[in-house]
């Protein structure tokens, strides 16, 4: 049981390193957004600087966009206490089944520890929906999973 909980840590660090990496690339991108756009303003080239302008401000709205969602990545994520095993499927669970092994917490993709792939996947993802809507089995894009183990 140790084992796994060891396993659930590792798994955590690895997602809030996911969520640190993306919440720096945005805040960059979005320092680097503001500065392009002050450099369109100081311009004088008419018909140039307005359609400089609006690209900069679409940007800026797509990167407050990504910000947001990634703000709500770390909310969910700072609810998750990795060393609580419950019986039952939730956010915070480590699941294995014979089609891969899931922890449920935020979308961060596919994570490898001692050789093994786990996928951090959200609740909300079709495949975490299933794992919580499960029964022991289910069928997930045409193949049948088993669950043997929830952590």
């Amino acid at each position: 049981m140790n084992d796994f909980i060891g396993l659930k840590k590792k798994l955590h660090k690895c997602c809030a390193d996911y969520v640190n990496n993306r919440l720096q690339n945005i805040q960059t991108a979005m320092a680097s957004s503001r500065e392009s756009a002050n450099d369109e303003t100081k311009s004088s080239a008419g018909d140039k600087h307005e359609t400089g302008r609006a690209m900069a401000q679409l940007e800026q709205e797509k990167l407050a966009y990504q910000l947001m969602d990634v703000e709500k990545q770390q909310r969910v994520f700072n609810s998750i206490n990795p060393e609580l095993i419950t019986p039952k499927i939730k956010t915070g669970s480590l699941v294995l089944t014979n089609n891969g092994n899931y922890y449920i917490s935020i979308s961060a993709g596919k994570i490898s520890i001692d050789n093994k792939d786990y996928f951090a996947v959200s609740v909300e993802s079709p495949i975490g929906v299933a794992l919580v809507e499960a029964n022991g089995t289910f069928l997930f894009n045409g193949k049948n999973y088993t669950i043997s183990e929830v952590f």
